[in-house]
């Protein structure tokens, strides 16, 4: 899995335009309206030849008791507990606040790598200005300026320090990694359980059940593989628990970016909707090798013609993946 590093911080203190600097992307909103980030925003980074994925997240504002405001501390809280290494940001140009010192008080309790960059320095006078920030103590403190790329680099050297170089060779005696995805209560977990003969995994029929990432070894012929069972991922609209599902929605990612292989499972009973079509799009743009099963096949009403009729549609459905193989299945039966 690469390496996560969040970016937090009190509302508009520039997270979201040193997001921008470092993924290269437009990818965040920035304006100067506090709170506009609400959710976390993801994307891929590359310094100094080490990837690593980013993450913007709502400002922390402790004097707002909104219900919204609660779910933005729920985010950033998150990709706190999920990062490798903490941007902290701060507005340079405002000097320390009570809210400022509030927010330390969450770095203080991580054991993770903290990095505190006081933003809006444009030149040496302001620096010269804002040396209070050295009595809150951390090791790592950077004067930058997001919006003209000051010290950013200086920044991004000592962040990636640690980080691994990504070896792109694969060891041959490392098993194939395969990675289950879909939408949820499609029975992944079903799968896997009936490929190990046992109940590992948690089985229900409530969806979400799977929250994050499991690997489990199966051995077949001899040969080992190892399975990755991951949370099921549906559309923002059906999301009720933010928090948590976008947590699951990242580790599914994570887990098909560290795949060998991805299966894709489809409810059979149900019809293919757009989030399959855009999921598999994501399997594609990562170069994945995949397959895709139509689980719960027993349940589908059948005559000699369902088969043929059912592939049809889906070679329709999926035409701009022309190489998909479907297979059909069933994880109650095993056939």
């Amino acid at each position: 899995m690469q390496n996560l590093v969040a970016i937090v911080g009190r509302p508009n203190v520039g997270k979201s335009t040193l997001f921008n600097r470092i993924t290269g992307k437009q990818l965040s909103i920035v304006e100067d309206t506090p709170g506009v980030t609400r959710d976390r925003i993801y994307s891929d980074a590359e310094w100094n030849g080490r990837e690593f994925v980013v993450v913007d997240t709502g400002g922390l504002d402790f004097d707002d008791n909104s219900a919204l405001n609660k779910h933005i501390q729920t985010q950033a809280q998150i990709a706190i507990d999920l990062a490798d290494a903490i941007i902290f940001v701060f507005d340079g140009r405002n000097g320390l606040t009570k809210a400022d010192y509030a927010a330390v008080e969450i770095l203080r309790k991580t054991k993770k790598p903290v990095y505190v960059c006081v933003n809006k320095i444009d030149n040496n006078e302001l620096e010269q200005n804002a040396y209070e920030y050295y009595n809150l103590g951390f090791k790592n403190l950077f004067f930058i300026s997001a919006i003209h790329g000051r010290n950013v680099a200086e920044v991004l050297d000592e962040v990636v320090k640690n980080f691994e170089i990504k070896n792109t060779e694969k060891d041959e005696n490392e098993p194939l990694k395969i990675a289950l995805i879909g939408k949820p209560n499609a029975g992944k977990s079903s799968i896997i359980n009936k490929l190990l003969g046992e109940d590992r995994l948690v089985v229900s029929n409530v969806a979400g059940t799977t929250r994050d990432s499991v690997d489990t070894i199966v051995t077949y012929n001899k040969e080992k593989f190892v399975f990755i069972d991951t949370a099921g991922i549906r559309k923002k609209s059906q999301i009720e628990d933010k928090s948590l599902e976008l947590y699951s929605v990242l580790r599914s990612f994570d887990s098909v970016r560290r795949a060998d292989v991805v299966v894709y499972v489809i409810d059979a009973t149900e019809n293919v909707t757009d989030q399959d079509l855009k999921l598999m799009s994501f399997v594609d743009k990562e170069g994945k090798p995949s397959i895709v099963l139509l689980n719960k096949w027993d349940a589908v009403d059948k005559n000699a013609y369902t088969i043929n009729t059912y592939l049809d549609k889906l070679k329709r459905e999926f035409d701009f993946l022309p190489y998909l193989k479907f297979l059909f299945v069933s994880a109650v039966t095993g056939k």
